[in-house]
């Protein structure tokens, strides 16, 4: 069985409520907008290798504000740096100098089109665009605006959740190829201070000028510890390809989120309607 139509599998097999957080730092993401007239802000280091390339991000920041109901507006501006293996087995990939500088920049808007009840999941989608901010002659952007395109599901139940989907990314530049992914994740809240998880992660091939120039299917770990439950989080994670090319992925992060509660409806209904601050 593929590996998408694996996910798709252990998504029906787990839809069966507890809202749990969800994204980063897992390579699978979420439905869920953050809460109208709320912030979130990540600082945060990644690295993507494979035998080709190794490819770290730090810093990055990642900004996200939830402008209306049901609806994220998104950017990370990212520095990082391109560590080519120029082993001559993977030409002609992998081949050139090191460098570190920005990177490509992220933007993006969640929204959420179908709202979760006791039985039916949550639905949205995240398209991102990626603009050309790191240097193409160096192997720090991909010098055109490139962008994703994916369909998210999450069901929660009691101190469980699932959520995943998949996406089509998008990169007109030569040696780059348009591929799909997936992914599907399962994670549970330990106590007040721990929420831990798993997914599987796949990927196509993704272009000679990137490090995964094979595809590659994953499966990572992490989670996220409550300095203060739930503003302040550190986020970590680390996964390994069990199919496909050898590939490696890790993540580790500082979270804070902030917000007006001020006059919020209850339940889902702070989803449909602006909050509105009391006099």
């Amino acid at each position: 069985m593929n590996p998408a139509r694996s996910c798709v599998l252990f998504l029906l097999i787990l839809l069966t409520a507890t809202q749990l957080w969800a994204g980063p730092p897992f390579q699978t993401d979420d439905p869920a907008p953050i809460d109208f007239r709320h912030f979130e802000f990540y600082q945060f280091a990644s690295v993507s290798s494979t035998p080709v390339e190794t490819d770290p991000t730090a810093p990055a920041f990642e900004f996200n504000w939830g402008a209306v109901p049901n609806l994220q507006l998104h950017i990370i501006l990212p520095f990082g740096a391109v560590i080519p293996s120029n082993n001559p087995v993977y030409l002609p990939g992998g081949a050139g100098p090191s460098a570190y500088g920005l990177t490509d920049t992220e933007t993006g808007a969640k929204f959420r089109f179908v709202q979760e009840t006791k039985h039916r999941p949550q639905i949205g989608i995240y398209p991102m665009f990626e603009l050309p901010t790191g240097s193409y002659s160096r192997g720090l952007g991909v010098g055109k605006l490139w962008y994703k395109l994916p369909l998210w599901v999450q069901k929660s139940w009691g101190e469980w959740t699932t959520y995943g989907g998949a996406g089509y990314q998008v990169v007109p530049q030569h040696q780059y190829r348009n591929f799909l992914y997936a992914g599907c994740l399962l994670q549970r809240n330990i106590g007040k201070k721990l929420t831990l998880g798993s997914e599987i992660f796949a990927h196509q091939k993704e272009g000679f000028a990137t490090p995964q120039t094979q595809h590659a299917t994953m499966i990572d770990l992490g989670g996220y510890y409550y300095i203060r439950n739930p503003g302040l989080q550190v986020l970590f994670a680390y996964g390994h390809s069990v199919a496909g090319q050898t590939e490696n992925y890790a993540y580790l992060g500082l979270y804070q989120t902030w917000g007006n509660n001020s006059g919020k409806p209850n339940g889902f209904l702070s989803h449909l309607f602006p909050s509105r601050s009391k006099e």
